[in-house]
């Protein structure tokens, strides 16, 4: 089992370290459920993509912006959000780790 605010430090860490800003960790996968853990320096952005069937947003440091037609939300640590059912993307506003929950077909 991980402990997550080590896994979100050694990402953060690793994110700082790379020239594109971010590091992913694949934590649990029991399909079809999935959790990533996602660290971004700030001002990167993961581009706009499609939304899996069901997923979350849990801010673990830091903030970020989660954009999406329907409109976009500011989500600061500790904010948990469910990802909308349509292309979104997502800003980091600060350097931030977040948790993805997403479940699969």
């Amino acid at each position: 089992m991980d402990d997550l605010n080590v896994t979100a430090e050694e990402h953060l860490t690793a994110a700082r370290a790379f020239a594109h800003g971010r590091s992913a960790h694949l934590v649990l996968q029991e399909p079809p459920l999935r959790q990533t853990v996602i660290a971004l320096t700030e001002g990167t952005a993961l581009d706009e993509h499609n939304a899996p069937p069901a997923a979350s947003l849990l801010v673990l440091r830091g903030s970020v912006r989660l954009t999406a037609a329907s409109g976009d939300a500011e989500l600061p640590a500790g904010t948990l959000h469910p990802i909308p059912q349509e292309r979104h993307g997502l800003l980091a506003l600060s350097d931030a780790v977040v948790l993805l929950t997403a479940a699969n077909d």
